[in-house]
């Protein structure tokens, strides 16, 4: 294993008391491991074309369409402005869970990587938001570029208290509302919530021009239900405890999770949005370097 990799490990971060302290192991990593930013600023994009009038400035003509209409048009260009990233996090009460074969909840996991992504943000003078979100939006911190904004985004994870019910579809409409700014927008978070809602508000944010980045956040129990005798399930955002034998459950339990997890995944490519699982149970540079990796190819094509 190498050196920086041990920052990365869910079991290692778990034993650090406070997210300050693993947000500053997992950036540690990241200068160790060399792992470079996956965000760049939008560059001059082409807008429209207009006609050209004499004093315009020659160097702006397509030639292009010159060639094919004999009439000459300028290219006009949107302004250049920095990258503004909104982190959009889950701590409904759902988030909470931690089963055995994680060492941390979904809650931790996700807040580590909202703090690894911010600080490359941050790195690279862009721009970075967090808002905390379960039924309605609990906290709403607007972007800024200020390196000591990192602090504040902490403070601000570490107050979520995961203790409410999720209503992802309004809270999504709520915000790509909100947002004025053309972004990024990641959203972490379980998605234990009606699909087709859900995925109607995403579509939201695709509607008003920005990148979506959908980060499913899941423990190992829900994806594999390794459970094997008489358990009690613990109910979570208002549902009843429920006493099993989960053996008979089993497979109608995965039939049903893989269904849901499909119409997720289907309809987030549908629409254009990133969509990446990431287990709590692995360490978090597979997960980013995965995340980074197909980024940059993006980035290149």
């Amino acid at each position: 294993m190498e050196t920086y990799q041990k920052y990365f490990d869910p079991r290692t971060l778990a034993s650090l008391e406070g997210l300050e302290l693993r947000a500053k192991r997992i950036v540690e990593g990241y200068v160790s491991g060399v792992h470079r930013s996956p965000y760049h600023g939008f560059s001059i994009e082409f807008a429209e074309h207009r006609e050209y009038v004499p004093g315009d400035d020659l160097r702006f003509v397509d030639w292009k369409v010159f060639g094919k209409t004999d009439k000459i048009y300028l290219k006009q260009f949107e302004e250049e402005t920095n990258l503004i990233s909104y982190m959009l996090l889950d701590t409904s009460e759902s988030m909470r869970y931690q089963s055995s074969q994680a060492a941390m909840s979904k809650l931790e996991y996700a807040q580590c990587i909202v703090a690894a992504l911010s600080y490359l943000v941050l790195q690279q003078q862009d721009s970075v938001g967090l808002v905390t979100f379960d039924r309605e939006v609990r906290s709403f911190v607007r972007a800024s570029g200020n390196p000591s904004h990192l602090k504040q985004l902490l403070h601000v994870m570490s107050n979520a208290a995961a203790e409410r019910k999720t209503r992802l579809g309004p809270v999504l409409h709520d915000l790509a509302e909100r947002l004025k700014k053309r972004g990024v927008v990641l959203v972490l978070s379980d998605f234990f919530d009606d699909v087709p809602a859900m995925l109607t508000g995403l579509k939201h944010f695709r509607h008003r021009r920005h990148e979506v980045i959908v980060f499913h956040i899941l423990d190992p129990a829900e994806l594999d239900f390794p459970f094997d005798r008489m358990t009690l399930f613990k109910g979570l955002e208002e549902w009843p405890d429920l006493l099993t034998d989960p053996r008979s459950l089993r497979k109608a339990y995965l039939e049903e999770f893989g269904a849901f997890q499909k119409q997720l995944r289907v309809g987030c490519r549908n629409a254009g949005i990133d969509y990446f699982e990431m287990r709590t149970d692995q360490p978090l540079d597979m997960a980013l370097t995965t995340y980074l990796t197909r980024r940059m190819m993006q980035y290149k094509m």
